[in-house]
């Protein structure tokens, strides 16, 4: 059925506050500066629950009633995270083939290396529980991933996976080498619980939009990373670090946010495109980052108050406040975290996000295929000869 571009409906710049679909895995209300996974409040759920608890909820739709429950779904997430030592090799030699020093690209490639030497299926092909499997095991890959390539960007052997340290903790050991404390594991679970899911970001609709087509989850996933490339979506906890490097010390937070705004250039890390005021996430990885201690968080917490009263001068009625970005970099640095790791470590908890996103979305056999509409010169008009 073809449609009259000329008088349809027009989408928003950006599709900004367009409903394109139904989803139950959770929601944003900006103006309330409240998020949910599911029917609960996603910051109580970084508070009290640990990751892997986060994660059936957000992919199977509740939280774990029991500890036994708890335990076997961890055992799960184990077995899933398992690739075969010959599949494991040929991923490091692609990776060390094809490594262009940057983690977020090198991640690219390794998982589509992983989804071809596991011969990954198109979603259209596989039953609902074969979904999920699919689902899991690229998530739960996806820590190694990082990791290696990670150590090879670097010159260094990957490290073996520790899975009795836990989903987060693991994590940690493999991209640091140290074993992490409690305190430590404790704040990047809840900076990955808080990340996991965050509505129909750009990513997460790119994800959907493959996954419409009946590709296979790998696919999905990859699109996705490619989509965290850019520094509107992923690259930005390690952009507000780099501001708080350029501050220096709190008596200069004022006079740099001036600049900035004078410039003509991003205040990193305040302000969001759904949030009109405070970020729920922000406030309790603000917390976090005090728990943690350290210089870097004692100066984000003092600049904070800094560069919103200039924000609050310059742009009133704005409610620039700092985001989620603006934190994230001072935990993950506090847990040892490389900074050209923060958006992939971002991925690792995404990927929990996007891969509950395929599976609702493969769900309905419907492609996304939106319409266009056309601003071109008038067609049609005749062809000219070739030229002599």
């Amino acid at each position: 059925m073809s449609i009259d571009t000329q008088t349809a409906p027009r989408a928003p710049r950006g599709l900004a506050d367009l409903i394109v679909a139904d989803t139950t895995i959770g929601d944003v209300r900006g103006q309330e500066g409240f998020f949910h996974y599911r029917q609960y409040d996603a910051t109580q759920v970084a508070r009290h629950r640990t990751f892997e608890d986060a994660w059936h909820l957000v992919l199977r739709g509740a939280l774990p009633a029991t500890q036994h429950d708890a335990d076997a779904w961890r055992d799960t997430i184990r077995t899933a995270a398992d690739i075969p030592a010959a599949v494991r090799d040929s991923i490091l030699a692609t990776i060390r083939a094809a490594s262009s020093g940057t983690p977020l690209a090198d991640l690219r490639t390794a998982l589509s290396a992983l989804g071809a030497l596991t011969h990954d299926r198109p979603l259209w092909d596989l039953t609902a529980p074969q979904r999920e499997s699919a689902a899991l095991a690229v998530a739960a890959r996806l820590p190694w991933l990082v990791a290696a390539c990670h150590a090879i960007a670097r010159g260094e052997q990957p490290r073996q996976s520790r899975p009795e340290l836990g989903h987060v903790g693991d994590y940690l050991w493999m991209v640091t080498g140290a074993e992490p404390s409690a305190q430590q594991v404790q704040a990047l679970s809840r900076y990955l619980i808080l990340t996991i899911d965050h509505g129909f970001n750009n990513s997460t609709f790119t994800a959907r939009t493959v996954a419409s087509t009946g590709a296979d989850t790998t696919a999905c996933v990859v699109a996705a990373l490619g989509s965290l490339s850019g520094p509107l979506h992923g690259g930005a906890p390690s952009r507000a670090l780099d501001a708080l490097d350029a501050i220096g010390t709190a008596d200069r937070a004022a006079a740099w946010a001036r600049a900035q705004l004078a410039a003509g250039d991003r205040v990193m890390g305040f302000g969001h495109a759904i949030y009109r005021g405070l970020d729920p996430r922000s406030e309790l990885l603000r917390e976090t980052a005090a728990e943690l201690g350290g210089d870097t968080a004692q100066l984000a917490i003092a600049a904070e108050n800094e560069v919103v009263a200039v924000l609050d001068e310059v742009k009133p009625g704005r409610m620039l406040r700092a985001n989620v970005e603006y934190y994230a970099g001072v935990v993950m640095d506090a847990c040892g975290v490389n900074r050209m790791l923060f958006t992939p470590t971002f991925a690792v908890s995404r990927v929990v996000g996007w891969t509950a996103h395929i599976l609702e979305q493969a769900a309905d056999t419907k492609i996304i295929r939106p319409s266009s509409h056309y601003v071109g010169p008038a067609a049609p008009v005749p062809v000219p000869g070739s030229p002599t």
